[in-house]
């Protein structure tokens, strides 16, 4: 028997980088899509580079994704690539569209032109349902997104449905709740928090710059969601499901635990600074993830706590180790 092969896109990023430990474990070929651009990152895959196949294509190039799948006919895709930073979408909104929208209808139908057989899992976002209509938010809550990357990330959900419904591709869209580890980038305001506590333990700062402290998520681990991911492409039918942990804590919050953890205050470090609110703040993202529990068997395995301490502990080790201290 052939083993199952699978393409990821994004795979040099967080979920990425998870996902592709998870499937070498269940024995699948993985195929990275990477860019051919100068700044590749390969930190998060360095350990298992040697066991993975990098390719390059652009979801800016439908070309190079048709060329792709006919060289390496996975039989599943993973599309994780995306312009993914919330702050750089205002500033960025064109770029955004592009990719993070756009980037899946090329992805989309290059599957269908090279092989309609090829199971799809689209990384869809909470940022979707925005100034949210209801809380819990389920996958039947109506979206309001407060940020061009919400919009792009809703135009991918949808029109992963739209090809879903027309030409009956097993397409699906994870709609992951706010996911962190010790891989997040340092753009991101949890990482920027531990990574901050680490500096500010070891010496080397004084304070850390936030901004709006009241803004509450619901937040797991990576390496449980990319489970989830892998879970909903093994369904008989193809559906949309909601991940998340059904929990909700402010930044306040992750910023008490993150610091208390090293033995300080945040009231002694924190200092709001208004260059990082957003134009259009989203205020409480809370998910439901009945469905996914019921019908996939998932369940997220890491508390809040655990998540906030591990990832201090690696920014801790990690300093340390770079300047040998």
């Amino acid at each position: 028997m052939s083993r199952k092969r699978a393409l990821i896109t994004g795979i040099t990023g967080q979920d990425g980088s998870y996902l592709a430990e998870f499937l070498l474990e269940q024995g699948y070929d993985v195929i990275g899509m990477i860019r051919r651009s100068s700044t590749v990152n390969f930190e998060r895959i360095r350990h298992i580079q040697d066991k993975v196949t990098l390719a390059t294509g652009d979801l800016l190039d439908e070309v190079s994704m048709i060329n792709l799948l006919r060289e390496h006919r996975p039989s599943e895709v993973y599309n994780l690539a995306a312009q993914s930073f919330v702050q750089t979408s205002f500033s960025q909104p064109v770029f955004t569209g592009e990719v993070t929208g756009l980037g899946v209808t090329r992805m989309l139908d290059a599957i269908r032109v090279v092989d309609p057989g090829i199971r799809f899992y689209q990384a869809s976002s909470s940022e979707m349902f925005g100034k949210v209509q209801a809380v819990p938010q389920v996958e039947s809550t109506p979206f309001y997104p407060r940020s061009p990357y919400g919009v792009a990330k809703l135009y991918g959900h949808w029109i992963t449905v739209n090809y879903r419904e027309s030409y009956d591709m097993y397409a699906c869209s994870g709609i992951l709740f706010n996911h962190e580890s010790p891989r997040r980038g340092l753009e991101f305001v949890t990482r920027k928090i531990t990574n901050g506590v680490a500096r500010i333990k070891l010496g080397i700062d004084k304070e850390l710059r936030l901004g709006n402290l009241d803004a509450k998520r619901d937040w797991g681990y990576a390496k449980d969601y990319v489970r989830a991911m892998y879970l909903m492409l093994q369904q008989e039918t193809p559906d949309d499901y909601v991940v998340s942990t059904g929990e909700t804590y402010s930044v306040r919050r992750f910023c008490e635990i993150a610091f208390g953890h090293v033995g300080l205050k945040y009231e002694d470090h924190v200092v709001i600074d208004e260059r990082f609110y957003r134009p259009a703040e989203v205020d409480l993202l809370v998910g439901d993830p009945a469905k996914a529990r019921t019908k996939l068997g998932w369940t997220p395995e890491v508390s809040f706590e655990q998540l906030v301490t591990m990832m201090v502990e690696s920014d801790v080790d990690q300093i340390k180790r770079e300047r040998g201290l």
